[in-house]
């Protein structure tokens, strides 16, 4: 397996994988696709990374910026999602793949902090927990919505808020 930064060229290969992807979840999302593109379009895109076995893209990760703040000072945050890869190859490692390189480039750009909305069984082997969100606000609010400090420097807040990138819409 390759994992690499996304392309241009690789735009509709990473659309069959997140519509496969998601629509094969109780959630059965499509609008992940297009996320990806506006997420993108946008220029909020921090990392993006594309798994490939022979010469097939089977996954895709977004880290997107995010507009932090921790008790009045702001923090700069990326976004993971969505996370895609074709169902026949869920519980390969794919995902994971991509999510642990994803956190080693976010390091490299001085990103301090992480948020998710996912699974809660799932992005804790990452490091994310809701714990680490609580004190943000966000509509996301609760076991879905964590976070993962990536500056050990940074401390937990009393309060915050974590704003997702504008193509999210404007609940986030």
């Amino acid at each position: 397996m390759i994992i690499r930064l996304l392309t241009p060229a690789d735009f509709d290969a990473v659309d069959i994988v997140h519509r496969a992807a998601f629509a094969s979840t109780a959630f059965g999302h499509q609008g992940e696709a297009d996320l990806v593109r506006h997420i993108h379009a946008d220029g909020d895109a921090l990392v993006s990374l594309v798994a490939e076995i022979d010469g097939q893209i089977v996954g895709h990760a977004l880290f997107s910026r995010m507009e932090v703040e921790a008790d009045g000072v702001p923090l700069r945050g990326a976004g993971l999602a969505p996370v895609g890869v074709l169902p026949d190859l869920h519980s390969g490692g794919v995902g994971s793949a991509l999510i642990w390189r994803g956190l080693e480039m976010l390091h490299g750009q001085d990103i301090q902090i992480s948020f998710v909305l996912g699974h809660p069984d799932y992005y804790p082997r990452f490091g994310y927990s809701a714990e680490a969100a609580r004190p943000f606000a966000s509509p996301f609010a609760g076991p879905h919505f964590m976070a993962l400090l990536l500056d050990k420097s940074v401390r937990l807040p009393e309060s915050g808020r974590a704003r997702y990138a504008p193509a999210f819409g404007p609940e986030r």
